[in-house]
């Protein structure tokens, strides 16, 4: 088995928490997510931030698709690894 992971960016801390909360329930996940602020390059200001929640999928059950459209959801992304 490989070890595939996700990264959604979120907008901000209350998004990335609200879907970390939301993953568990739509997805069932066996494994909490793990969330990190990731400062934008040459930006010194708190504000200047996205939040990463980053899933691993080691058995290859979350379909990308359906991935891009839940973060859509909490005006994010996922990016491709």
């Amino acid at each position: 088995m490989s070890d595939v992971r996700h990264v959604l960016v979120l907008p901000d801390r209350d998004a990335a928490e609200a879907v970390v909360e939301a993953l568990g329930e739509r997805f069932g996940l066996r494994e909490e997510p793990q969330v990190v602020r990731d400062a934008l390059a040459g930006e010194d200001d708190a504000e200047d931030a996205q939040w990463l929640v980053v899933l691993r999928d080691v058995e290859g059950r979350l379909d990308p698709g359906e991935l891009d459209v839940f973060a859509g959801e909490w005006e994010g992304w996922r990016e491709e690894p």
